[in-house]
């Protein structure tokens, strides 16, 4: 017959092979455009925006709103010669700037002394010193702050030297210690893998250990930073300035709006502080580290 289509004697149909003297057919075989689309391998979802919305106008609104209110608050306040005086003449200006002056300073110093001694303690050849330089990173967490910044005045005199190096001696151990512990969690078959291919030590280091070990450093920076902006405010017991004079005048001439407004602006500091660092946290994890990639 013309129109019908015979099979060839002695050649299976397509689709169909021989595996072991037995004859099987492939499902949804002859159809090319299912094949291709089976073989085709769905395409990578697009990467997801590291900073939502949210986390980028959350605090900022809040932190406007609570300083707005304070605004509000002293514009209707009844404020002796006193108070004006103490928050008058670009007062609060000079301490707020210093306050911020002494938390980028001190953790400048912070970074520049735990990070290199983490990852140098974490070398085989100084392992054994770790014990000890944790043991006197804990004690200098340990020691009252005021009572450091005592001792560093009486040894280093008044001035900004002792409270920075108060800070500085305060804020060293979260970065210390979580710059050891990223460091000692990364997966020793990596490293080997590294070492493998014929990589450096100082390759190694800076492109596999490190980058797996920067979400835990970046927790204690930002530990660092908060603890920093808190500890300025005792600078002032040094002479070294910053919103703590504001907090302490209040409390000593009993003025109400000078105690307030220190405290306002230096929770205000360590939040918005803590808000930067958070989204420093998240911009520079490596994006194989984050889930779901």
């Amino acid at each position: 017959m013309s129109g019908s289509s015979r099979p060839v004697p002695g050649r299976r149909p397509d689709g169909e092979h021989e595996v072991k003297g037995l004859a099987f057919r492939n499902e949804g075989a002859g159809e090319g455009e299912d094949e291709e689309e089976a073989g085709t391998p769905p395409p990578p979802a697009p990467a997801g925006a590291r900073v939502g919305w949210r986390k980028l106008t959350f605090l900022p609104v809040v932190l406007i709103a609570v300083l707005l209110a304070t605004w509000l608050w002293f514009r209707q306040a009844d404020l002796d010669a006193l108070t004006r005086n103490a928050l008058g003449n670009g007062q609060v200006t000079k301490a707020l700037w210093q306050h911020v002056q002494l938390t980028v300073i001190s953790t400048f110093f912070v970074l520049i002394i735990a990070i290199p001694l983490g990852i140098l303690l974490t070398r085989r050849m100084f392992r054994k010193a770790t014990p000890f330089a944790m043991a006197f990173a804990n004690m200098g967490q340990a020691t009252p702050a005021i009572g450091l910044l005592a001792l560093l005045v009486i040894w280093l005199g008044i001035g900004r030297r002792a409270a920075l190096i108060g800070i500085i001696v305060y804020a060293v151990l979260p970065v210390l210690s979580n710059t050891i512990a990223g460091l000692r969690a990364n997966d020793p078959t990596l490293l080997e893998a590294a070492r493998g291919i014929g990589m450096s030590p100082l390759g190694v280091l800076v492109r596999v250990e490190l980058p797996l070990a920067v979400p835990l450093i970046l927790a204690g920076v930002r530990t660092a930073l908060v603890l920093n902006v808190g500890t300025a405010t005792l600078a002032t017991f040094g002479g070294g300035g910053g919103l703590g004079v504001l907090i302490t005048t209040g409390i000593t001439s009993q003025r109400m709006p000078v105690l307030v407004l220190g405290s306002v602006l230096t929770v205000a500091l360590a939040l918005l502080v803590d808000w930067l660092a958070s989204l420093a946290e998240l911009l520079l994890r490596p994006r194989g580290l984050e889930v779901g990639t």
